[in-house]
């Protein structure tokens, strides 16, 4: 029997498939590989799980909104649970290309439930996000707190997916867990995403865009972190008992925030970077931009009381080991400068492999 990891290749899927596999899981990865950022990545991520543990892992290439082609490429495999971690990201981008969110979001998460009630998993946990507590000002966001107000459309797909899980919960008593995670970061993360970007700029000496004017508060997550919480849910489907479940469900649906607990300023950021980068960033202060919030901040106490989450990652360590990754993966020392991401540098014993998988 298999766990299915949707978006495998994916920053946190690629991690989580890396801890379950070293705690001896079989599982199967599927990932249509988009070029929503260089696809080399990717296969590098694929690459790096060569070896790892004592389970198994199976890739296959496979686009989750096409329901016949997700019910081809999982012939054969007994899968038991699922982490459904495959999706559309990115708040900005779903203002220029909304049927793409749609689609992979709204539609994807429908065809992983169809298939999770036909297949009859034991468990079904998948991604929602911070976003879809909007503009909400009361800190921390509670679980408990009204999300029927989104600033984005990417917030907006999201919030649609716990609807759809929840009627699936009450309707076929589908066990599932949706995590809402606060701004994830660490060593193979996305290149869209503000630590990658502002790493980049500094060791290039070019300017970075500081939205908010640097006031923005962010609840900063790092990886590791998360992955526990992913697999502690995991393992805790929650019970068809007719009581109350975080989310406020009564069926076998828990809704929880997966977050550092702790809010960071945007400017206290960015100067973390600067000395694990040491240099200075040069700001272009900007004001908000749309679709963004000002201040996020979890409140965990439902995650630490049922998950035993307990993040314990400061941005002082985490940052630190985010650009360590970044100098190692992109091939230059401490002082020197990189000439541009471009094309990514081979490194790369598992790229191979993963282009292997892939066919």
């Amino acid at each position: 029997m298999s766990i299915l990891v949707t978006g495998a290749a994916g920053f946190i899927g690629f991690h989580t498939i890396r801890r379950l596999l070293g705690r001896g899981e079989d599982v199967v990865g599927i990932d249509n590989l988009n070029d929503y950022y260089p696809v080399q990545l990717k296969l590098d991520r694929l690459g790096e799980l060569r070896d790892i543990g004592t389970g198994s892992f199976t890739f296959v290439r496979a686009d989750f909104t096409d329901p016949d082609a997700l019910q081809q490429s999982l012939r054969g495999h007994e899968v038991r649970r699922i982490v459904h971690r495959g999706a559309q990201a990115g708040v900005r981008y779903s203002l220029q290309n909304p049927h793409a969110y749609a689609m992979s979001n709204v539609v994807g998460h429908l065809n992983i439930l169809q298939y999770a009630r036909h297949v009859g998993a034991e468990h079904l946990v998948y991604a929602s996000s911070s976003s879809v507590y909007g503009g909400n000002e009361r800190l921390p966001f509670c679980v408990e707190d009204r999300t029927d107000h989104p600033v984005s459309l990417y917030a907006a797909t999201k919030k649609a997916d716990e609807l759809f899980s929840e009627s699936y919960a009450h309707l076929f008593r589908l066990p599932q867990t949706g995590l809402r995670f606060f701004t994830v970061y660490g060593p193979w993360g996305r290149p869209d995403m503000a630590p990658w970007l502002f790493t980049k700029a500094v060791l290039e000496g070019r300017p970075i865009d500081v939205n908010g004017e640097g006031h923005m508060r962010r609840d900063f997550t790092y990886v590791d972190d998360i992955v526990h919480g992913i697999l502690a849910a995991l393992d805790r489907p929650p019970a068809d008992d007719g009581a109350g479940k975080p989310g406020g469900s009564k069926s076998p649906h828990a809704v929880y925030n997966l977050g550092n607990n702790k809010s960071v300023e945007l400017g206290h950021f960015i100067a973390t970077i600067e000395t694990a980068c040491g240099r200075r960033a040069l700001r272009n202060l900007k004001p908000m931009q749309q679709g963004d919030v000002r201040d996020t901040y979890a409140d965990i106490s439902d995650a630490r009381r049922d998950l035993d989450y307990c993040p314990g990652t400061s941005i002082e360590e985490g940052i630190p080991a985010f650009v360590a990754w970044f100098r190692d993966y992109h091939g230059y020392g401490e002082g020197q400068a990189s000439h541009g991401i471009g094309p990514m540098p081979p490194r790369r014993a598992g790229s191979s492999m993963a282009r292997q998988a892939q066919a």
